[in-house]
């Protein structure tokens, strides 16, 4: 038994023991609720309910992967967010990224944050989930399992989403201005 697997059975038996896993996942779920929704208050919110709907929903876990399961329920309280929120348009005055690094330099770089999440509005619906989700830190197999699809769709939906990136950062750099 792994030691996540023996963290979660003891958190089952006590919810006091949940407290290694909060720690051990809390920074990577406010990264992608932050990612998703914009704002520190709404991604502190969502955070908050992640972990809340797990702690309530532990007794039922069954053996999968913990950190799958946990961006699961992620992935639910942010669409729940977007639900309740009026349609806003976007805003025109972002700032765009030069076009020098690749999207995935970008993601990696914190200077760069705004601009992937204006890019990041450019892509499907689709697109936009399977890039929030692998900046989040989750592989092509845990991201499957989040959204319930099958890896190769999603090895093929992150692709043309950075092939879309790429595109924009080009167009971008060519022009001079921001997109």
């Amino acid at each position: 038994m792994s030691e996540e697997a023996e963290l979660v059975a003891r958190a089952q038996q006590d919810p006091a023991a949940f407290a290694p896993l909060y720690q051990q996942y809390v920074r990577p779920i406010y990264g992608y609720c932050y990612q998703r929704l914009g704002t520190r208050e709404s991604a502190e919110d969502a955070t908050s309910q992640v972990f809340i709907k797990a702690l309530a929903a532990l007794p039922r876990y069954k053996d999968r992967s913990f950190r799958s399961w946990l961006f699961t329920i992620a992935h639910h309280v942010v669409a729940d967010v977007h639900r309740k929120r009026p349609h806003l348009p976007l805003a025109d005055d972002w700032d765009v990224a030069d076009g020098g690094p690749t999207p995935e330099e970008h993601a990696l770089s914190a200077e760069s944050e705004r601009s992937i999440r204006a890019l990041l509005h450019h892509l499907t619906p689709d697109q936009r989930e399977v890039v929030e989700l692998r900046l989040a830190g989750l592989n092509s197999l845990e991201i499957a399992a989040v959204l319930k699809r099958r890896p190769g769709a999603i090895r093929g939906t992150q692709f043309r989403a950075y092939h879309r990136l790429r595109e924009l950062l080009s167009q971008n750099k060519e022009a001079g201005d921001g997109i």
